[in-house]
């Protein structure tokens, strides 16, 4: 797969059980690498501990540096199931319920309590969740060379 397929991040591992890895990540957002995110409340840095299957195969220790890849198309039906259809529940829901009752407090109740029977389901699908959402993990690329060889190359 190109990397216009996947999502990659980098990350440590912190436990190795059997054929799983524990791996740390660290999701920024795009403030996170500005240059001024000391001086700005605007910078977000958030840790993530995933569970990777690690290949048949392997040479991990504990405390290396890993790639971390999930399929992008897996990543946007995640966020479709985690926030777009919610939202979108809720904000018929919501419309419906204060169309028919026109009572602000009974719409935004059961705005919200539909939310609860919706990931109730969800979670009644958590085992075939963790299957299809499997992480695959790779060394880290050391890209400093291959950086500083195209610098040289551009000076000349």
């Amino acid at each position: 797969m190109s990397s216009a397929e996947n999502v990659y991040h980098t990350g440590t591992i912190i436990k190795i059980a059997g054929k799983t890895a524990e791996v740390r990540i660290i999701q920024e957002s795009a403030c996170g690498k500005c240059h001024a995110k000391g001086m700005c409340s605007m910078s977000d840095l958030k840790e993530k501990i995933v569970d990777v299957t690690l290949p048949s195969q392997h040479s991990f220790q504990v405390g290396q540096q890993v790639t971390v890849i999930l399929g992008r198309k897996l990543g946007m039906k995640a966020v479709l199931l985690a926030y777009f259809l919610p939202f979108i529940f809720l904000l018929v829901t919501l419309l419906v319920v204060y169309a028919v009752t026109n009572n602000e407090a009974a719409a935004g109740l059961s705005a919200l309590g539909i939310l609860v029977p919706y990931f109730l389901i969800l979670s009644l699908f958590n085992k075939k969740f963790k299957k299809e959402y499997e992480f695959r993990i790779q060394e880290k690329q050391d890209t400093t060379a291959s950086q500083s060889d195209f610098t040289a190359d551009q000076a000349d």
